[in-house]
């Protein structure tokens, strides 16, 4: 099943770009890179320049970009738990 608006919740979210919207950390508002892993409440993502950052789901707004330019917006609080949990959803 292709990756589409509707249906992110329940794909693997390791490889996809990402971007921090809103948090209540100011330093993380803005971070962006690749999702290279994910466990039930953080998603590690890697920015251009190689640093990795771990990023709580909950209390974070995150900006998916899909293929074909597409964002989605996504509060992390529906992201929360273990990635092989919320795929079988």
């Amino acid at each position: 099943m292709k990756i589409n608006p509707h249906n992110l919740l329940q794909h693997e979210l390791i490889g996809l770009r990402i971007n921090v919207e809103e948090s209540s950390n100011s330093t993380l508002r803005g971070f962006g890179g690749t999702v290279i892993d994910e466990t039930r409440n953080m998603l590690v993502i890697e920015n251009e320049q190689k640093n990795e950052k771990k990023i709580p789901k909950a209390g974070n707004v995150f900006i998916f970009k899909l293929n074909g330019g597409v964002q989605v917006r996504v509060k992390g609080d529906r992201l929360v738990s273990r990635p092989e949990d919320r795929i079988k959803k």
